[in-house]
């Protein structure tokens, strides 16, 4: 079954997009949450999401800043998927965990979509 996950930073924004997108790739159900990706902490939504899945699920975001914008976050919940028999997948960034090459492509684009937010927090300071 693939479940998918989708998410906005504020509650002005709109999430129909990614809806669609995640519909047209096979989702059967869908969590929305209107939550900041930088931490984990305090989302009710994406903990739902995690502990909805089974062996043999495969989690599915548009982006993978649509899951977190860090990788330390995003790799525990990788982490914790795998054990459970589950995967990830993104659909803009043809990424797959089920692959070596899903999990590598995973790996670096983490680093720079926290490296694009880290930027984006030091130009709004300024």
């Amino acid at each position: 079954m693939k479940v998918g996950l989708v998410r906005v930073s504020s509650v002005g924004q709109n999430l129909d997009s990614q809806i669609v997108a995640l519909k047209e790739y096979g989702c059967e159900k869908i969590f929305s949450e209107k939550k900041s990706g930088t931490i984990t902490k305090g989302r009710e939504v994406l903990r739902e999401w995690i502990e909805f899945m089974r062996e043999g699920n495969c989690e599915v975001v548009t982006r993978i800043d649509r899951c977190s914008t860090s990788v330390l976050d995003l790799q525990l919940i990788v982490r914790e998927l795998e054990d459970t028999g589950v995967t990830f997948a993104a659909t803009e960034e043809s990424i797959n965990t089920r692959t070596p090459e899903g999990k590598c492509f995973l790996n670096m684009l983490s680093a720079f979509s926290e490296f694009e937010t880290s930027i984006r927090k030091e130009r709004q300071m300024d």
